[in-house]
């Protein structure tokens, strides 16, 4: 198409999503203001007034925020799913289902769903899967593409980019779910558009269909493009991604140990590695290059311990941020998952003492250290 207006297409930003398109396996990338709006034009896309989404409860609050209030108010509801049993996606599934929706590795919890027979189950159903990869760092962890999934998300913000620098989103069509095969469902692949003089996607754009139509009538008319000036930083920052992201899973691995080894602070460790971790053998299937750069614990005490270990790092920063180079901890109940009431946090995974860590690239001596002397200064 060339690069018309740079709220379609940019440069910059085509190189970007060029990369991270090839990371992922997928055949075409398409970038956006925020990881927010990417998921937004990606379940809006195939969706229209009284249809819904199934969708794991274990989700960032943002998006569980988005699914639960805003998507209804233009009549699109969620069936949101507590576990990740592939048969409790299948019978939540109806005629008005337009997709299934899960996270690789879940924020804050660390859940691994069983993505290959999740796929299976979407398929069987005539409805893409969709991934937000954003704690597979871009592929590094895991491809959900290469899994069964047909569109995967990120927020760029997190491990793509790695510095805590800029907002972003990204969007990656693998090209395989076959929109044709499922026209009755998905009318708007096939039927002529009103917003291009009666275009059709799927026979003019093929496996591109999907991602196109995201393009030139999502994001054209809802405005979230991405600028140039992010693009070129998360370039930058893509150009490490594979030594950050393997220094993350490394520093991550130690510090659960260090935890688990101190239950007077800590009452329990999620982390995808243990073998204590209801996701382990999920993780083990799929994580080959290390079990991520997060994790949760659970301090001893209520949510005022948590907060008060938080106050006390001195190293680790308190910031709401995840996939930063710098080591970063938060308290949820009372931050990333506030906006929700207490029965949708305990459906999210998060509980009143715990903290959720984004283990950073830093020596693992001085991050362990940090936590060492914000537990004695709250324990004594």
């Amino acid at each position: 198409m060339g690069n018309i207006y740079s709220r379609l297409m940019n440069p910059t930003v085509d190189v970007f999503e060029k990369r991270i398109a090839a990371l992922e396996g997928g055949i075409a990338g398409l970038a956006t203001a925020s990881g927010q709006a990417a998921q937004y034009l990606t379940l809006t896309s195939p969706t229209r007034p009284g249809d819904n989404i199934v969708a794991s409860s274990h989700l960032y609050g943002g998006t569980y925020n988005q699914l639960s209030v805003l998507l209804p108010r233009f009549g699109v509801t969620t069936k949101f799913i507590r576990s990740v049993q592939p048969a409790d996606f299948a019978a939540a599934i109806d005629d008005k289902t337009k997709a299934i929706y899960v996270e690789s590795i879940s924020n804050p919890d660390n859940v691994v769903p069983d993505l290959e027979e999740i796929a299976k189950i979407a398929h069987d159903h005539g409805i893409p899967l969709i991934v937000d990869n954003t704690l597979g760092a871009g592929g590094y962890y895991i491809r959900p593409i290469e899994h069964g999934a047909d569109i995967v998300v990120h927020s760029a913000t997190k491990w793509i980019g790695g510095h805590g620098t800029t907002i972003a989103g990204v969007i990656i069509d693998s090209g395989r779910f076959d929109w044709g095969k499922n026209a009755a469902r998905f009318p708007e692949m096939v039927e002529p558009s009103p917003a291009y003089h009666g275009l059709r996607y799927l026979p003019s754009f093929g496996p591109f269909s999907f991602i196109m139509r995201a393009r030139v009538e999502l994001l054209r008319d809802m405005g979230p493009c991405l600028s140039p000036f992010a693009a070129q930083q998360l370039l930058i920052g893509l150009e490490t991604l594979g030594l950050r992201a393997e220094r993350h899973a490394q520093n991550t691995a130690q510090l659960a140990e260090y935890f688990a080894a101190h239950p007077e602070y800590v009452s329990w460790t999620l982390w995808p590695g243990s073998e204590q971790h209801p996701s382990h053998a999920a993780a083990k299937k799929y994580l080959k290059r290390g079990f991520g750069g997060m994790l949760s614990i659970g301090v001893k005490g209520n949510a005022e311990a948590g907060t008060k270990v938080v106050d006390s790092l001195q190293l680790v920063s308190n910031l709401a941020n995840v996939g930063d180079a710098k080591s970063l901890a938060i308290h949820p109940w009372s931050t990333t998952h506030e906006q929700l009431s207490v029965e949708e946090k305990t459906a999210s995974g998060v509980t009143e003492d715990m903290i959720r860590i984004s283990v950073g690239i830093e020596h693992i001596d001085d991050i362990i250290a940090d936590f060492k002397q914000a537990f004695q200064k709250v324990f004594g």
